[in-house]
């Protein structure tokens, strides 16, 4: 049986569990068919717009989006597990690569379901014409977020506006203008429909907001300001868009800063004032998918990716409270010594990374010269002073001292943004929020665009804004401000790695600012020997190639021939 193209296949799994790629298993074993009738009842809108935001979670959460966008990047290195092929860029990521077809998948999957709602919607009876305003609005955010991932990640892709209810051969690869034509239109329309902010009475968490749009809004204008299809003005529309949601929409909705940056992401802090949008996770296994399935249901597993294999040290065994060390990346050294080389007026490395594990395992002490346990359990085992030390500092210390010289795959500091010890049990995925978009970001977004629109000085107090929340409590606030003559692309590309590294968007920072091949060289010595142009886009699917039988031909040449 021929294959048909994976975008316009509408049979999916309400609440996000998805369809597998064989269009046969699908016809003799359908689950929940979306179809025009689906859609003209209150019921099934409803539960229409409940996957449509589940989606997110087949993006949010698993391995698979995590590794396209925190690996293979200055940040964040391959670890001792994973995929490593294309958080290196080796020979074996390519076309068939199923980490990125995954993301293809599920994006266009949920975009039909969108699409249903935005069709149907206005002519569905027995609900009230607000409700129904909300819902569009609602869908065209989600929309316009899914459409996002795809140009940041392929530039130009099939656009499609209305619901699909059957199969096709044939695919047009849309140009980038139209795609951003859309999102611009969706997120604009958006807007003017959705509730103010998440701190807005009766707003559910993670519902979009207008201020979530707002945001959105600007980072989309400031990503299509540096594409082959931008306008003269983008990088004003981004940096005014920006300050009106800093400035007007956060204070008047109770959406500000938080005074100390170690709150940002603190487990069970994840409706903080500062937060835009989540995506949310729950324990219910109706809703959450299996980590059994090559790390690619909806679980939320990011507690689990950035832990080293702490188990294998003297003293340590693993356990809830310190995770299962998946392993799939690791800080390079340009973020741990050089992105954050002020560690003791910026208080965000310590906060960001764990420096100290406590012995837990009384079967495995490691002894001095009278075989005596140099420690105990709950004593200090493992220690990553973030600093170089001599070797005679080192030994005086009873534990194991890691400094940066010393990390390797399988030993680094352990990312803590998505930490979680109310599990309920080690291998556990975590349940957690996961934080997509916040405040201090909105601010990063208008210093870039100022920057790009001309108008470095008034950049400054944005930048500013950020790094004086980040010597809180114990830096020096003078020392943390910055001049105009400061403000440049790489620095500002900097302060987002101390603000936001691991938060699942630097390889599209670097991808939108044509700076990916530069940095990757000079700052990841695992990737940089390996990265070349043509990665500076992802491959089209082959399952998407081989699909498209009909029509032009959907593949990879007009970008890089390596590709096919």
């Amino acid at each position: 049986m021929k294959k048909i193209n994976s975008y316009t296949i509408i049979v999916c799994v309400l609440l996000a569990v998805v369809w597998t790629s064989c269009n046969k298993k699908l016809e003799e074993h359908p689950i929940s068919n979306l179809t025009p009738g689906f859609f003209t009842t209150q019921q099934g809108i409803q539960a229409g717009l409940d996957a449509a935001y589940a989606g997110f979670r087949t993006i949010y959460g698993p391995d698979t989006y995590f590794e396209m966008s925190v690996g293979g990047t200055d940040e964040f290195q391959a670890g001792v597990d994973g995929t490593g092929s294309l958080v290196r860029y080796s020979s074996g990521f390519n076309t068939s690569d199923g980490t990125v077809a995954g993301i293809w998948k599920n994006c266009y999957t949920f975009i039909n379901t969108c699409n249903g709602l935005i069709d149907y919607l206005p002519a569905l009876t027995g609900m009230d014409a607000a409700t129904k305003a909300e819902m569009t609005a609602e869908a065209k955010f989600l929309r316009a977020n899914y459409y996002f991932i795809l140009v940041q990640n392929w530039a130009d892709v099939t656009v499609n506006k209305h619901f699909q209810s059957a199969p096709t051969l044939s695919a047009t690869r849309d140009k980038l203008a139209d795609a951003y034509d859309l999102i611009i239109q969706d997120l604009n329309d958006a807007i003017a429909g959705l509730p103010a902010s998440p701190q807005t009475a009766n707003v559910l968490a993670g519902k979009a907001t207008k201020i979530a749009a707002m945001h959105v809004l600007a980072k989309v204008y400031l990503t299509r300001g540096y594409s082959s299809v931008k306008q003269s003005d983008d990088f004003k529309n981004a940096a005014s868009t920006a300050a009106s949601v800093i400035n007007t929409v956060a204070p008047a909705n109770g959406v500000k800063l938080l005074q100390d940056f170690g709150k940002v992401y603190a487990e069970g802090n994840e409706a903080n004032t500062e937060v835009l949008w989540t995506v949310q996770h729950t324990t219910s296994s109706a809703y959450n998918g299996s980590p059994t399935q090559n790390n690619s249901g909806p679980d939320n597993l990011y507690v689990h990716l950035f832990v080293p294999r702490y188990e294998a040290q003297p003293g340590m065994q693993r356990d809830i409270y310190y995770g299962r060390p998946y392993a799939r990346v690791m800080p390079t050294r340009w973020l741990t010594d050089t992105a954050f080389k002020d560690k003791t007026n910026d208080t965000r490395y310590f906060k960001t990374f764990q420096s100290v594990w406590i012995a837990n395992n009384p079967a495995n002490l490691p002894l001095d010269a009278n075989k005596q346990p140099k420690f105990k359990v709950g004593d200090t085992a493992i220690y990553m002073p973030g600093i170089e030390l001599t070797a005679a500092q080192i030994a005086k210390y009873r534990y194991q001292v890691v400094p940066p010289s010393k990390y390797v795959n399988t030993l680094y500091p352990t990312m803590l943004k998505y930490y979680d010890d109310k599990r309920t049990d080690l291998n556990a995925p975590s349940v957690r929020p996961i934080i997509i978009y916040r405040l201090a970001e909105t601010y990063l977004i208008a210093a870039e665009a100022l920057l790009q629109d001309g108008r470095p000085n008034e950049a400054v107090p944005f930048i500013n804004a950020i790094r004086e929340r980040a010597a809180y409590p114990s830096g020096n606030v003078a020392a943390m401000d910055i001049t105009a003559a400061d403000v440049n692309l790489d620095f500002i590309l900097d302060e987002r790695a101390r603000e936001m590294c691991g938060e699942l968007c630097r390889w599209q920072d670097l991808m939108r600012t044509g700076t990916l091949l530069a940095r990757v060289k000079k700052h990841n010595t695992d990737a940089g020997p390996n990265i070349k142009n043509f990665h500076v886009l992802r491959p089209i699917p082959q399952t998407q190639i081989d699909g498209t039988i009909t029509g032009p031909k959907y593949d990879n040449s007009r970008y890089f021939p390596n590709w096919n």
